[in-house]
């Protein structure tokens, strides 16, 4: 039988519901978990490693550098088939690609969580936890990359984004969709993403900003990040790539600083291209020297730059890890 090591981090799926005050707190240890789904037992010989117990808006980049050591060194071990990381869901995204980019493929890494907390009526975190064990002693899950099971899907860490405050079917796939799903019996992988480039880094770069374009805004927050020692920025653009004309200054000023600035669309689907050569255009971006990133959401492409930083900080260096997805 497989072993498979879950490792706890904290989030919803290891809270409970106060009913006094009706809100939700940490409280669940991480042998709590298991104990809930005594059904693990017949799909693998599973082990339990608390690594937190914090709500995912507490989650740091340090902490993701610590959690991205620990899972590649579990992942050496030669006892060791697969790894199921239990996390809060505000951030989940970003830790799975964070894993996505700095683990080699191989043995399954699935991340899960809850969107209901363990003593709230349909708790999703027992069925999300069992699927995701499941998944990482399959054989389909070998070799895809980290992967986030959820609500009976299975996504690609590169694609996957919440979508909805408290819907327990909040993680979707926008574009291309989920790349598999389990049912009772089976886990069934459908499509399998593109490789992309791996960065055998340990850590992440933590001052990077993330900016949201929105009409009439000037190059203030631009400016606010310069001066705060930023080493990258990343801008959620309008439609298909384009800035207000009084954000150029401040893009202008943070290159000519050599400090890369990295463009997405606020879209959900589509990416960023140079279509539109007004000020302010995707065309001008391109020619002064922003980074197109190719599909990825602002939080994932603030990720990418935080990982790809560590390796280099040469923006012309950068553009190799953009041009993919």
């Amino acid at each position: 039988m497989k072993h498979i090591i879950i490792m706890t981090t904290g989030g919803t799926i290891a809270m409970i519901e106060d009913p006094q005050t009706q809100t939700v707190r940490p409280v669940a240890n991480a042998a709590d978990l298991t104990h809930a789904v005594p059904k693990l037992a017949e799909y693998a010989t599973v082990s339990v490693e608390a690594i937190s117990n914090v709500p995912s808006p507490h989650l740091t980049p340090a902490m993701m550098g610590e959690l991205g050591r620990a899972v590649l060194e579990r992942l050496q071990r030669d006892d060791v088939d697969g790894i199921v990381i239990t996390h809060g869901t505000d951030t989940l995204e970003e830790t799975a690609y964070y894993l996505d980019l700095i683990l080699p493929p191989g043995k399954p890494v699935i991340v899960t969580g809850a969107m209901r907390s363990s003593n709230e009526l349909g708790a999703d975190g027992p069925l999300n936890l069992l699927n995701s064990v499941r998944a990482a002693a399959s054989k389909e899950a070998h070799g895809q990359g980290v992967l986030v099971v959820f609500n009976d899907d299975i996504h690609a860490a590169r694609f996957v984004t919440k979508t909805h405050t408290s819907n327990v079917a909040t993680f979707q796939s926008p574009t291309v969709g989920p790349i598999g799903f389990l049912d009772k019996r089976t886990v069934q992988i459908r499509h399998v993403p593109k490789p992309h480039a791996h960065i055998p880094v340990d850590d992440l770069v933590a001052e990077v900003g993330l900016l949201k374009m929105a009409v009439g805004m000037d190059d203030l927050l631009i400016n606010c990040l310069l001066d705060h020692g930023t080493k990258g920025i990343v801008i959620e653009a309008l439609g298909a790539g384009n800035v207000p004309p009084g954000v150029v200054p401040g893009i202008k000023r943070a290159l000519a600083q050599d400090i890369p600035v990295v463009l997405v669309s606020r879209c959900y689907n589509g990416i960023v291209q140079d279509v539109y050569g007004y000020e302010g255009g995707g065309k001008q971006l391109l020619d002064l020297g922003v980074l197109f990133s190719n599909g990825l959401n602002g939080q994932k492409a603030r990720i990418k730059l935080m990982t790809a930083l560590r390796e280099t900080p040469v923006i012309a260096d950068l553009s190799k890890y953009f041009d993919q997805e």
